[in-house]
């Protein structure tokens, strides 16, 4: 399967950039074709500027700066995302990539009522991710973040596109230890892909 991984954190010596290459390590370990876009590393630029929100809906004039990102995207079959959970939600980098690249044309096309699928080629979906807060908190505000994915996102796959969701919990009071088992689980979980 061809797999396109979207990491985003700013820190190449992170936590997030073990989960990266051990995610990456094990689904080529699977037999798997990984495409890694690390999206700091690259200098993407997240924010639309006047010119092309003014473009947006305008196929294929949307796609001008974000070409090699659209190529990647469209020729996935999985989508891997790996990043910090800040502020309950993804990095405003990742937030920005979904913005430029899942644009009309791409992710979705326009009709009458709801907007139809463009990424029906994306059979499999998965976040890796890290929260600062314990899991009591993330089910009381009710998991913005995943529902967005799971729901938003998603819906723009093929149907019944697999969402499969790895994280840890209380990310800032882990020891070595700990953070060494999750890495283990992640590695198992995406060697079984």
């Amino acid at each position: 399967m061809r797999v396109l991984l979207v990491h985003a954190h700013p820190r190449s010596d992170s936590f997030s950039t073990a989960l990266r290459d051990t995610t990456a390590k094990a689904l080529r370990a699977a037999g798997h074709e990984v495409e890694i876009r690390d999206l700091y590393h690259e200098g993407f630029r997240p924010a639309l500027s006047a010119l092309e929100r003014a473009a947006y809906h305008d196929t294929p004039g949307n796609l001008r700066g974000i070409e090699d990102h659209v190529t990647s995207l469209r020729s996935a079959e999985a989508l891997v995302l790996v990043y910090p959970t800040w502020w309950y939600g993804m990095p405003a980098m990742l937030k920005g990539w979904f913005d430029r690249v899942w644009a009309p044309g791409v992710a979705f096309h326009m009709s009458e009522g709801a907007i139809t699928p463009g990424m029906r080629h994306i059979k499999r979906l998965a976040v890796v991710t890290t929260y600062g807060s314990p899991g009591w908190l993330l089910w009381y505000i009710g998991h913005p973040d995943r529902k967005l994915i799971g729901r938003g996102i998603r819906r723009l796959c093929a149907r019944r596109a697999r969402l499969d969701w790895l994280s840890l919990t209380r990310m800032d009071s882990r020891k070595p230890p700990e953070l060494q088992s999750f890495l283990a689980k992640v590695e198992a979980h995406f060697r079984r892909w």
